[in-house]
């Protein structure tokens, strides 16, 4: 099809607020206004696509009106704790988008009077296909672990790898098959479904822990799926657009690894998260006693305190506690003390979590540190603040050489002078592992809900402040 030099202009200027609005989400302060700008492009390029449509349009509005008022409810309704579970959600709508335009443009080449499938054509077809099915499939899978309604260590199985890799060579054996033959509707549809089934074989194996990494990845996966269906459709918008996001999901990818010093291929067939054979989770390799305090000695140390460094964890997510932080940290900032955030990039369960729960809280952004940034201050913090953090502060990691999170970059609190962790209970985190920070003697667990302790412990601060 040809496309009319108007729609050509309207496609540039997509993609020219694509680039500018992913650029802008390179910044804390500059991310809304990208994000809008984003869509704004998207929206641009949604009109120019049906401008040039002759018929179809008594299908096409509805379902948009439809997909419209469902994500604009889903959006706005979605609980922060759950934003992990969306943006896995989304991933997988736009992957299997794709490879149902694939399908879709299958058929129509394969059933027509004379078939047209060439080479390229069956190519392109195929790795939308793949890498859509695969990518839908596999989003799912990871929504099902973070919304909990499977078990979120990782689940393994004999021979786990050998089989993954006899499936993708028959799924290779079959996209050959269908090259040669220029069709096959059998086929295709044999080869859609191994697609699906290598997607769930894929991310069954990969633990909670690893989802902030496999959530970019998919992500990833999708843009590339998209980029590929542009070249099917014969449509530059799209290609740019899949190729922008395939991009960014690829380098956020490899920054998410870098941050647990882990290689990709470990992440995908390392297990991470599951238990050594004849751990119960219980934490029986970690001995020594703990030591609990409260509202009130805890409110006195934070008051004559002179740094003061939170670090939250997915813990705070769910405990829906930011705004409480915040109240906190300005009771303290009104007394003098210095207070930061100490970010590490895989707290919570996707990239960013973090920064986007505080910034719900209107924290200023100045406060949020990165891990390389905010390591150095623990020596001279006076009191470090864990709230709903795990993993991502476990000493062990420095430490213990056998431990599954040994060698991972980790938020130095326990260099504090004093650490105080707020927690439900002593449950391992994603690891499946006992924390041996809980242990040290320079640390302290303030047990409960995280929102009402700190609702406590503010109230606790003014007191101090009155008297």
């Amino acid at each position: 099809m040809t496309i009319p030099n108007w729609a050509t202009l309207g496609y540039l200027v997509a993609i020219a607020l694509f680039i500018l609005g992913i650029k802008q989400l390179t910044s804390a302060r500059t991310a809304l206004r990208g994000n809008r700008v984003a869509g704004v492009g998207m929206l641009v390029a949604i009109g120019v696509t049906l401008g040039m449509l002759h018929s179809g349009w008594q299908y096409l509005v509805p379902a948009a009106a439809a997909g419209t008022v469902v994500g604009v409810v889903v959006a706005r309704r979605v609980a922060m704790t759950a934003m992990p579970q969306l943006v896995a959600l989304f991933n997988g709508m736009g992957a299997g988008a794709a490879a149902l335009i694939a399908l879709g443009d299958f058929h129509r080449v394969t059933s027509s009077a004379h078939p047209s499938l060439d080479t390229i054509g069956a190519v392109t077809i195929l790795l939308s296909c793949l890498i859509g099915g695969i990518s839908f499939s596999g989003s799912l899978i990871a929504f099902a672990k973070l919304q909990e309604w499977m078990r979120g260590t990782p689940i393994t199985w004999p021979l786990q790898h050998e089989i993954n890799g006899v499936l993708l060579g028959a799924l290779v054996g079959v996209g050959l098959a269908i090259t040669l033959l220029h069709g096959g509707a059998v086929l295709i549809i044999i080869f859609a479904l191994g697609a699906l089934t290598l997607g769930v074989l894929s991310v069954l194996p990969v633990g909670g822990a690893d989802m902030p990494v496999i959530i970019a990845l998919l992500n990833s996966f999708t843009g590339i799926a998209a980029a590929v269906t542009g070249f099917v459709l014969g449509n530059d918008a799209l290609v740019v657009a899949g190729a922008l996001v395939g991009a960014s999901g690829s380098i956020l990818t490899m920054l998410m690894s870098r941050a647990m010093n882990r290689p990709i291929t470990n992440v995908l067939f390392g297990a991470f998260g599951q238990l050594a054979e004849g751990d119960d989770g219980t934490g029986s390799a970690v001995h020594g006693n703990i030591r609990q305090t409260n509202a009130e000695d805890l409110a006195v140390l934070l008051s004559y305190a002179q740094q003061v460094i939170f670090v939250p964890g997915y813990g705070l997510a769910v405990a829906r506690a930011q705004h409480e932080v915040k109240e906190l940290a300005t009771q303290l900032e009104e007394r003098g003390v210095r207070v930061l955030y100490a970010i590490h990039p895989v707290a919570g369960r996707m990239p960013g979590h973090m920064n986007v729960l505080l910034a719900e809280a209107d924290v200023p952004y100045s406060q949020l540190k990165e891990m390389d940034d905010v390591n150095p201050e623990f020596p001279r913090t006076d009191v470090a603040l864990v709230i709903g953090a795990n993993d991502v502060v476990n000493p062990a990691a420095r430490s213990q050489p056998g431990s599954p999170i040994y060698g991972m970059p980790i938020l130095n609190v326990d260099q504090a002078k004093t650490v105080v962790v707020l927690k439900r209970s002593m449950r391992p985190g994603f690891a499946g592992i006992e924390n041996e920070l809980f242990y040290r003697a320079n640390t302290m667990m303030l047990f409960g809900d995280a929102k009402d302790s700190l609702a406590k412990l503010t109230a606790e601060v003014k007191l101090q402040a009155a008297a």
